[in-house]
């Protein structure tokens, strides 16, 4: 099992938020890949 860190920003897609999983994962993340992912809220935008 490999494990990566991502610290990201949400960006915004239509009206759903999502988060950009960066090109160089690409070859790890492929379709029906099953991922573990845990989000921790590290600051929240200001109004």
């Amino acid at each position: 099992m490999k494990t990566f860190t991502l610290t990201k920003k949400i960006a915004k897609h239509g009206s759903q938020s999502i988060i950009v999983i960066p090109r160089l994962l690409e070859d790890e993340l492929r379709p029906q890949t099953i991922v573990k992912l845990t989000i921790d809220i590290l600051k929240k935008p200001t109004k």
